[in-house]
């Protein structure tokens, strides 16, 4: 699941990547262009309503493109994007 939370005084939009914990077998990770597809800078972490979670913030009107890095090398995308593309997931903010 991905949230977008806009803050109209800072003009950033918080984009918050949630996927539930019981489907993770392993660490993973969410790597995009805010990051610069560097892996293991934004670790998915365990919250106490049985996801886990990473949060970023990036100006607003931006686009971002991301996929999960899971166990292994194994990349993934989210559904709940405005777009996947061969790249990976696509978020207008």
């Amino acid at each position: 699941m991905l949230k977008k939370s806009r803050s109209a005084a800072s003009a950033t939009c918080t984009l918050t990547f949630s996927l539930p914990t019981a489907a993770l077998d392993g660490p993973v990770s969410v790597v995009g262009s805010f990051n610069g597809w560097t892996p293991g800078l934004h670790p998915l972490k365990k919250r106490s309503n049985g996801t886990s979670s990473a949060s970023v913030k990036v100006p607003v009107g931006s686009t971002v493109t991301f996929r999960y890095l899971g166990e292994h090398g194994r990349w993934f995308d989210d559904a709940d994007v405005d777009q996947v593309t061969s790249d990976g997931g696509v978020v207008l903010t």
